[in-house]
């Protein structure tokens, strides 16, 4: 989980690869006026999210009964992250944050095509997120090889 730009899709493809599970982007099931909104420079806000997490939350449960899957989800919030894991009882999520100071996180967006969320939303991500504190806290300017390593390290004790 992280903002936009932080590099969950490309983390969230490569350890799903290396663990051999599927992966999935939550921005793949945005609805359609959520991409438009964000699209025009427009933040959403919670009313836009909650059909969203519902639909994330019914992936998480229909695939649960799989091996494991990797889903790259921005969830800034902790309300967020209680509808993905839903009750009685809640799904086993293991959370990854990935971090990295505001300047970086711009740059790469500035750097990034082919994506509907402009760097202008960026700012509203930062005012919106909640740090959590139930997750592994990864620093997104460490390159991929070191970020896996830490990510199979911590979770193999």
């Amino acid at each position: 989980m992280g903002v936009s730009g932080v590099g969950k899709t490309t983390l969230g493809k490569k350890l799903a690869q290396q663990q051999q599970v599927p992966f999935f982007d939550a921005d793949d099931f945005h609805p359609p006026t959520n991409v438009d909104k964000m699209s025009r420079g427009i933040p959403l806000q919670d009313a836009d999210r909650w059909p969203w997490l519902a639909r994330l939350h019914q992936l998480l449960q229909t695939e649960s009964q799989r091996e494991g899957l990797v889903l790259a989800c921005s969830a800034l919030k902790a309300s967020y992250r209680q509808v993905l894991r839903g009750e009685a009882p809640p799904l086993p999520l293991r959370i990854l944050f990935l971090e990295a100071p505001y300047p970086f996180i711009l740059q790469r967006l500035q750097a990034r095509t082919q994506h509907f969320m402009p760097p202008s939303l960026l700012q509203s991500q930062f005012d919106t997120l909640e740090v959590p504190t139930e997750a592994l806290r990864l620093d997104a300017r460490l390159p991929l090889p070191v970020l896996i390593e830490q990510i199979i390290a911590h979770y193999a004790h």
